[in-house]
């Protein structure tokens, strides 16, 4: 099955025409932020300050990167463990967050956030940090640069693979793929 290529920023439209299970491969602009980028991002809407990037449309990468090595714009960038981000992405989906990357499930706020205002989690390959780092052609820290690794970045991607894991359907990957094993 060949991947969906989707570009960023995305559209209610594209993110309603994904399924959990689709290959999908990323070209665009996408943001990363950890649980501690989160916090502060929170807090800045809490005072009425605008985050520092647009959520509208956007995607939100979990991952703390490695230093680069020199001639390259980024180190090993895999996917973190997206749960703790869970107590904030609801908040940031229902402002236009579109798409989230990581690794593990999600809680069923999440999952619900999900469905009523039209975002996607996407899972990343756990253990292909080095891989991954070679889809992203550049890359800048635009906040919190005290975070060292958990800065949030501006990654320009290329072909960045992913799957559907939570669909505005209601589709769980996870849970799809193991009821299947279950059954075999």
């Amino acid at each position: 099955m060949a991947a969906l290529e989707i570009t960023i920023p995305l559209d209610l439209e594209t993110v309603k025409s994904l399924h959990s299970g689709d290959a999908v491969e990323i070209t665009g602009t996408i943001y990363t932020a950890r649980d501690a980028a989160h916090k502060r991002i929170c807090e800045m809407l809490d005072r009425g300050e605008n985050p520092p990037f647009e959520l509208k449309g956007n995607i939100i990468y979990y991952v703390g990167p490695t230093p680069p090595k020199p001639g390259q714009p980024i180190g090993s960038a895999g996917p973190t463990t997206s749960f703790r981000m869970d107590a904030y992405s609801p908040r940031l989906i229902k402002l236009g967050l579109r798409g989230m990357i990581g690794k593990g499930g999600r809680s069923d706020e999440v999952k619900a956030a999900c469905r009523e205002h039209g975002c996607i989690y996407f899972g990343a390959l756990g253990g292909g940090a080095a891989l991954l780092s070679k889809r992203i052609k550049a890359a800048e820290i635009i906040a919190f640069e005290d975070l060292g690794a958990e800065a949030v970045r501006k990654l320009t991607v290329e072909r960045f693979p992913v799957f559907v894991i939570n669909d505005v359907y209601g589709g769980d990957a996870y849970l799809d793929g193991a009821k299947k094993y279950e059954e075999m």
